[in-house]
């Protein structure tokens, strides 16, 4: 069954002054604010549509990387994973870097950083990223 979700940004001025809020439709989650300031520079307690393609992406990989080690026989314990997402003005989005660490029972190194290679490149946050370089590094703990 297909879902979709919906956020809407509100927003007002021009792109160096303005300030707008993201609202969350779909979950109600508390609206948040966000500048171009906190897009190019320090964030200030305002998000980004970069930290908002972080998010995204680090909870995709990590239900992507879940669900192939558990059809692999080797279900995950828990899974931390961090995304970085590099914003470089007048350019855009220049690069993704996925980190994440895995305790699960029954694996190894090489199989671990394998698995995570593939939910790396099939989940479909990464998919719908085909247009930028995404790297990884993986690790069991």
């Amino acid at each position: 069954m297909a879902t979709t979700r919906t956020a809407h940004t509100a927003w007002e001025g021009n792109l160096l002054d303005g300030t707008g809020v993201v609202s969350f439709d779909s979950s109600g989650i508390t609206p948040q604010p966000v500048t171009w300031a906190s897009r190019s520079r320090d964030a200030n307690g305002r998000t980004s549509p970069e930290e908002l393609i972080a998010a995204a992406h680090s909870s995709c990989f990590s239900m992507a990387l879940s669900h192939g080690l558990a059809g692999a026989g080797t279900p995950p314990t828990k899974l931390d994973t961090k995304a970085d997402v590099t914003f470089q003005p007048g350019e855009g989005i220049t690069g993704i870097h996925l980190t994440v660490e895995g305790t699960v029972p029954g694996i190894d190194e090489a199989a671990f950083v394998a698995a995570a290679e593939d939910a790396k490149k099939n989940c479909p946050v990464s998919q719908a990223l085909t247009g930028t370089t995404i790297t990884l590094a993986a690790k069991l703990v």
